[in-house]
């Protein structure tokens, strides 16, 4: 078997694109990766994020509120916009689906989420080395490459940051519930504010889990957190989690960003195939609503709403799409695996194991 990522669950004991699922999905993201991680992370990561706790029954340090700090820095890091996304140019059409095709992606080699996921592992991993030789006293860079990652992990798990078909979906007006938007809006946020209405209201009690409840923080999603929880990770895909974290040897690895721990490439590749499948619509590629984008020229202009109240555009709050999105628990899944695959960085980066091999090894359980 291959080794697989460590996310061991100790709770026993260069075009700026649309922001990925937005704030409350990266921190969902975060806030799941932190249900499991393992005890001996917190020392090393919060001292990284300079941060300390007064009350010792909470983690000493929490990841949501650095969960989306990376889109709040573009302004001032612009060179960081290409590493939220990746633009596949052989995906369309739907029948393809390249990832990447013969052309690869649009902009700079390695210059994207998959690259930065890559990148910011690596300088984390060196800083830990260094740090345990005792050859570095500073947390800067460590502190930046650790918000980033968290970040990274989320855009990944997006479909619309994986695909570079009409801008990301920037540029297909669509109508969600009446009201208008484009298709990455609402894979961005739309589709979330709907599920976070619809937790059924048990969940708003507290689990039998103390290790699941003292990762929440009273936020609006704690319900829809703990849903996933009991239905998904404890329930319908507890055996399909090795599998989420396993990568292919190194000798298989189907991209330069992977190894044999750490796949973004790997992980990515279904995720990118949801936008073949089901993110866009064949109806999106049909009279009337195919003469609904902007020109070429206006693209760069294209916001949420879009002016010409004359044009059509396609509803997708319906049984057929968001219906289908919903009933298949597709965006729960999706955050999900975010979450359990940085925990798995986060301990391989940071957990103290007595040896390699118990690094290596996954264990999930409650």
């Amino acid at each position: 078997m291959f080794p697989k990522i460590t996310i061991i669950a100790v709770l026993a004991g260069c075009t700026a694109r649309a922001i990925a699922w937005g704030a409350a999905g990266h921190e969902i993201v975060a806030t799941i990766a932190q249900i499991h991680l393992h005890p001996s992370v917190f020392p090393t990561m919060c001292a990284i994020l300079n941060f300390t706790s007064p009350n010792p029954s909470e983690p000493p340090c929490h990841l949501a509120p650095i969960a989306a700090w990376a889109d709040t820095q573009r302004p001032k890091m612009p060179w960081s916009a290409q590493l939220h996304y990746i633009g596949a140019v052989d995906d369309y059409p739907s029948q393809t689906c390249a990832f990447p095709g013969p052309r690869g992606w649009e902009g700079a080699k390695g210059a994207n989420v998959l690259g930065g996921v890559r990148n910011v592992t690596d300088i984390l991993l060196d800083w830990v080395v260094a740090n345990k030789a005792g050859t570095v006293s500073e947390y800067t860079a460590a502190n930046e490459a650790l918000k980033f990652l968290v970040h990274f992990l989320g855009d990944m798990h997006m479909p619309l940051h994986l695909t570079g078909r009409d801008r990301g979906g920037n540029s297909i007006p669509v109508l969600f519930s009446g009201r208008k938007t484009n298709l990455h809006s609402l894979w961005d946020g739309l589709l979330i504010a709907k599920a976070l209405r619809s937790v059924p209201p048990q969940y708003s009690r507290p689990l039998p889990y103390p290790q699941i409840e003292r990762s929440l923080r009273g936020a609006i999603y704690d319900s829809y957190v703990r849903m996933i929880m009991w239905e998904g990770v404890l329930g319908e895909w507890e055996q399909d989690i090795p599998d989420w974290l396993t990568c292919p040897a190194p000798a298989s690895a189907s991209s330069a960003t992977d190894d044999a721990l750490i796949c973004p490439h790997h992980w990515a590749t279904p995720i990118h195939a949801l936008n073949c499948e089901l993110v866009f619509p064949p109806a999106l590629d049909q009279p009337p609503y195919n003469d609904t984008r902007p020109p070429p020229a206006l693209e760069q202009f294209a916001q949420a709403s879009f002016s010409v109240a004359a044009d059509p555009f396609l509803e997708l709050d319906t049984p057929e799409y968001s219906g289908v999105i919903t009933e298949g628990w597709v965006i729960e899944k999706l955050l999900a695996q975010a979450g359990l695959r940085l925990a798995g960085v986060l301990n391989y980066l940071f957990a103290e194991f007595e040896d390699e091999e118990a690094r290596r090894d996954l264990r999930v359980g409650f």
